[in-house]
């Protein structure tokens, strides 16, 4: 063999080792990122059982809450923010701006609840009605549901950003189209207390 074949071989091991390399970075980048896609479908999931919820407690509620007529409906509005904007994560998880909007909803939704749930209190029939302790009950189980699912999204998120983040990954991620992703967090400690539902 001559030293020009074999510098030529010795390159094209080179190259075909550096493929398979470039290639095991972008496939454990492509299953990190669908993960926590997969794990926002699940808060997704969540969200619109709740949402299907809301108008059923608001609709028990209307019969007793005949003066209240303003926070039922600021109640109905915060939750079509929070759908509409749970819908545009849903379709790109990945965009930080669409977590940052339904973050902000989820919050005007979270105290659009806890008004209600502070006017039902001068309602005692209302607190003892069997459909509205029903829903009650279903609402504060989604309630924790949620919570669980932005858990597993976050923890996927950071497993995500922290390989995109590391050598070698991060000399290329940048270039393979990978961006960070963002968490799902709420911003102030209002933001952070589910609705307490109670009418027991």
């Amino acid at each position: 063999m001559t030293p020009v074949l074999i510098l030529l071989l010795v390159l094209l091991g080179l190259a075909g080792f550096a493929g398979l390399w470039l290639a095991g970075l972008y496939n454990g980048l492509v299953t990190l990122r669908n993960r926590f896609k997969n794990a926002f479908a699940q808060i997704d999931v969540q969200l619109k059982r709740r949402y299907d919820l809301i108008p059923n407690l608001v609709e028990t509620a209307k019969g007793y809450l005949t003066h209240e007529r303003e926070t039922l409906e600021a109640v109905i509005k915060a939750r079509n923010i929070a759908a509409a904007a749970a819908t545009t994560a849903a379709g790109d998880p990945s965009n930080a701006d669409a977590l940052r909007s339904l973050a902000g909803a989820e919050s005007g939704l979270a105290g659009a609840l806890s008004r209600l749930m502070v006017v039902s209190e001068a309602y005692p029939e209302l607190k003892a009605n069997e459909n509205m302790l029903r829903l009650g009950e279903e609402l504060t189980s989604t309630e924790n549901k949620v919570a669980f699912a932005r858990q597993a999204f976050n923890d996927a998120v950071m497993v995500y950003n922290t390989r995109r983040e590391t050598f070698p990954t991060v000399l290329v991620a940048g270039a393979l189209g990978f961006q960070p992703a963002e968490l799902f967090t709420l911003t102030d400690a209002a933001e952070r207390a589910a609705p307490k539902v109670s009418f027991g």
